[in-house]
């Protein structure tokens, strides 16, 4: 049996198509993907080993008609491209996580009556699922929220699988973590992270609470600042020797795994994978969603796990009020509270979400 796995844009659309990729992979299933050429998903789907197909997407701006013109052209052209490449490979099924691309792919799909399914990590469906999702076997959710952009009929296709993760970050433990950070087993860890490039206002927050974050002697904090805030970070921290062996200022990291595993507490976005990863190792979080997101998702896909129990939210336009700092340190000083958070997330069982999601896949792909 064959995959073709589809999506774009942001490593949030990747990182969940791979961990399927893994799932089937485990079940003897063939996995491709179709993504952009140059896209983000080139080489990370290029670096866990996947063959690849580059088809050329494009958006558009609803106030610029040329711009429309020429991505309708793109998707048509690829569409056709896409459909050659499926004669050639015969593919049980095809995913779209989202992203532009799967609009072609999917669509390639449709037409030559290959089952096509959609995973939707946020709680708001993106453009591109939601186009697929008229016509697709299955409708695949992390958040039941989603299912309020389907019609009663497309309903009836929904299956609620969380958002996968990958084996790379469900392995990860504590202790490999902490050796990888030099964070002595019996201290306390904050990790901070506002994303790969950083986020200012996050960032500006936690600094502002130096004094009283050092002033635990048992607390040693992980400052992931974001490669276009690094410089001014360090700056603006200006540590001592004696505070930097416990306040580690990074620009990046790529094995978010063993730092979330590694860590006690953790202030982090709202992103649907950034989550996942979060829920899947049971960190307690105080989560800051980014106010720029589309529809403002982070904010709902934030309050869907805080309405579990498993973190507290912090809105950005108010982590300069008491209230920031009031959670934050709550959360660094309270076993019992994070205990609690913990339990909570486990509940989620968010390391389940690869096999379910591969489950219904596999029952779109047999019922062609």
């Amino acid at each position: 049996m064959k995959a073709v796995l589809s999506g774009g844009g942001t490593a949030g659309h990747i990182n969940p198509a791979l961990a399927l990729a893994e799932e089937l992979g485990r079940r003897g299933w063939e996995v491709l993907f179709a993504g952009t050429p140059t896209g983000v998903e080139a080489k990370l789907v290029a670096d866990a080993g996947i063959p690849f197909k580059g088809f050329a997407a494009s958006g558009f701006n609803r106030k610029k008609p040329l711009s429309l013109i020429k991505g309708v052209a793109t998707i048509q052209k690829s569409t056709g491209a896409a459909k050659r490449w499926f004669k050639e490979i015969e593919p049980d099924v095809v995913v779209g996580f989202g992203g532009y691309v799967c609009v072609p792919v999917g669509r390639a799909a449709e037409s030559l009556g290959i089952p096509v399914a959609v995973h939707e990590q946020n709680s708001v469906m993106g453009m591109a699922n939601r186009y697929l999702a008229r016509r697709a076997a299955a409708i695949c959710l992390t958040y039941e929220h989603a299912a309020s952009a389907l019609d009663e009929g497309e309903r009836g296709r929904v299956v609620l699988t969380g958002n996968p993760v990958r084996s790379q970050v469900l392995t990860a433990t504590r202790e490999a973590g902490r050796a990888m950070l030099g964070v002595p087993e019996n201290a306390r860890m904050l990790l901070v992270t506002g994303g790969s490039l950083g986020a200012r206002h996050v960032n500006q927050a936690v600094m502002a609470l130096k004094d009283e974050l050092l002033s635990r002697p048992d607390l040693h904090i992980v400052h992931l600042t974001g490669r276009r805030e690094y410089e001014a970070v360090k700056h603006d921290l200006a540590l001592t020797d004696e505070q930097a062996a416990r306040w580690q200022v990074i620009d990046y990291q790529d094995r978010m795994g063993d730092c979330m595993a590694a860590a006690d507490v953790i202030v982090s976005r709202a992103g649907a994978s950034s989550l996942a990863e979060i829920s899947a190792l049971a960190v307690p979080a105080l989560l800051v969603p980014f106010p720029a997101a589309t529809e403002d998702h982070q904010t709902m896909n934030a309050r869907a796990y805080v309405d579990a129990g498993c973190a507290y939210l912090v809105p950005d336009a108010e982590v300069e009020d008491p209230v920031f700092a009031e959670r934050l340190l709550r959360l660094i000083d309270d076993a019992s509270e994070r205990e609690r958070m913990r339990s909570a997330a486990r509940a989620q069982n968010t390391s389940g979400a690869a096999a379910k999601l591969a489950d219904a896949v596999i029952a779109a792909a047999n019922a062609r």
